[in-house]
């Protein structure tokens, strides 16, 4: 069931611009896929969906690319545009996007597979990242607003 809904996503947003959670969730149900939003998100971060900047000048879900330097020209690009603010509370750190966006840096942001990153957590505009030590947050958050500051 769930390898099937893989599937269809895949094929719903190679076929079509899918900009939103929602969207994708009225698409499955269009399908016959009876599912929440909270299945669609992790089936967004299962996947590793990210928003990418189509010729149209708006955003929709795409498959990530397994090649290493098209992840992180994706990551920069989406992180660059979408970030508001970056801050740190000891082992975590927290970033503001804009409205929307917080899912899809997310999924980027799990992509570049950092091992100082225990896990991560997005809501609608906020992410939260848990790091394994005070020390890897402060790492991590001073590597991030480099790539803000990056265009």
């Amino acid at each position: 069931m769930k390898s099937g809904r893989h599937a269809k996503i895949l094929e719903i947003i190679s076929n079509s611009a899918v900009e939103t959670q929602d969207e994708l969730l009225e698409r499955l149900g269009e399908e016959g896929y009876r599912v929440t939003q909270a299945t669609v998100s992790r089936d967004i971060k299962d996947l590793r969906l990210v928003k990418t900047l189509g010729g149209d000048g708006k955003y929709r879900y795409t498959a990530a690319q397994n090649n290493s330097a098209d992840i992180r020209s994706t990551f920069s690009q989406l992180f660059s545009s979408s970030v508001l603010s970056i801050d740190r509370a000891q082992n975590i750190v927290v970033i503001k996007t804009l409205s929307g966006m917080a899912n899809a840096v997310c999924a980027a942001l799990d992509t570049m597979g950092n091992n100082s990153i225990v896990g991560t957590l997005a809501g609608d505009d906020t992410i939260f990242i848990a790091c394994r030590a005070n020390d890897s947050a402060q790492e991590l958050g001073d590597y991030l607003k480099q790539q803000k500051n990056m265009k």
